[in-house]
Order: C-alpha cells, then structure tokens, then sequence
C-alpha cells in the first residue's frame, strides 16, 4: 500500500538539497530533499483519505523504508490530538524509540508521542523505564516526549503529580554526561520556567552543579532575563 504514497514522496525529491542535509544529519540513510511544509501538506491529504487503521499501518511502513523524509511522514500521519481507537497508534510509536538516531527524527516521532501521552498519562508508567535504557536516544526521548507537562500554567494534582515525577527522571539523568540528554534536561527546565519557576530554581538549586554549565545556563535562561 505504501509505494504510491513513496512516490508522492519522491515525485517532490531535491537531489541538491537532499545532499546537503545528508551531510547535516551525519546518519547514512537516504534523503529525499524534502522541506517540513511539503511534508505536512502531502500528510494532510493523505490523512483526510485514510481511516486510523490505514494510517498506522502506512506510517509503520513508511517507517520500515528508513527514509529520512519517510519517517517523518509517518510520524507527522500520527501526531493529532484526536484519535480513537489509539492503542495501535501508541505502540507503534513507542516501537519506533529503539529506531532514534538523529534528533530530528527523534523529535518528530516525539511530537506524535506527546498526544498519546497526554490522552492516556497511564502511559507514563512505559515511558519512565526508557531513562535506564543503554540508547542514548531512548533515554533522551522520556524528556522529550513528556514536555505537555511543563506547559500548564494551572496544573490539577495528577499534573503536578506527573510534572514532579518526569522531574524525578531528569534528576536521575543529571549525571549522563551525553550532551544531547544534558540539552533535554536543559529543554525540560527551561520550558517549566515559563509555567512554574519555583520548581525550575529549585531543580538547578539541588542539582545544577552537576549539570554541564551550558545546560544549567539555558535552563534558567527565562529566568535570568526577569532578574
């Protein structure tokens, strides 16, 4: 099913351009050329034609081509607030983490994560053993894809419950010296510090010493602007 929706793919490739992200990204895998809007356009047609079944099964095989623009396709197939039934939708997204090796990717599939969390925060339970995970993308992506709960401004218990348990998990990470999870815990606090700065200066306080100085300086970046 999936090779004509390849094709709309390759029918808008950039030898140029993809050349030139081959060499930004740095991971040995095919790239088409494609810009984020194409991407999102041709995903929003396809969405509007397909039920929720069709869609997870055209993004896990999109998923399988290992196409640097496949994959984000598939990722943007998934990433609505609405779906129902979600629970083939979850799993295949959590199935991807151990697939992670380059942000962007990562980020992507991320996003579509974060809707299934915040659908269903039981899924928490899942996500909080990836940050024992031997892949450094795995462990990066338990930051990554519980950023829904550094946004609320006015959190019920359970949110504030989840907020200082994800907490918990970056301070568990605070001595992985790898500077992409020392960025996610830099992301994670500097979101928070928009919605909850006590709780922001109150992490650095405790554990900012044994963050790497760039992290613990981008953390309180909002922070150190309001003085």
């Amino acid at each position: 099913m999936h090779e004509s929706f390849l094709a709309d793919l390759r029918a808008l490739s950039d030898p140029a351009r993809a050349a030139e992200m081959k060499a930004y990204h740095k991971v040995e895998r095919e790239y088409l050329g494609l810009s984020n809007p194409q991407i999102n356009d041709l995903t929003k047609h396809w969405r509007s034609r397909l039920d929720v079944a069709e869609r997870v099964a055209l993004a896990d095989a999109l998923w399988q081509t290992n196409i640097y623009e496949a994959r984000l396709a598939a990722a943007k197939l998934l990433t609505q607030a609405r779906i129902r039934p979600d629970d083939a939708t979850w799993r295949l997204i959590a199935s991807w983490v151990p697939d992670f090796d380059s942000w962007a990717i990562a980020d992507h599939a991320c996003m579509a994560g974060q809707k299934r969390l915040v659908a269903n925060p039981s899924r928490l339970d899942e996500v909080e053993t990836w940050i024992a995970s031997d892949h450094m993308w795995t462990r990066r992506a338990a930051l990554v894809i519980t950023l829904p709960w550094t946004k609320q401004n006015h959190p019920k218990p359970a949110e504030l419950a989840a907020r200082d348990r994800i907490l918990g998990w970056a301070a568990q990470l605070v001595p992985d010296r790898d500077w992409f999870i020392q960025k996610a815990i830099a992301l994670w606090l500097r979101e928070l510090s928009k919605h909850d700065a006590p709780r922001t200066r109150a992490f650095i306080a405790k554990h900012g010493q044994q963050m790497k100085p760039f992290a613990a300086k981008e953390a309180m970046r909002h922070l150190n602007k309001q003085g």
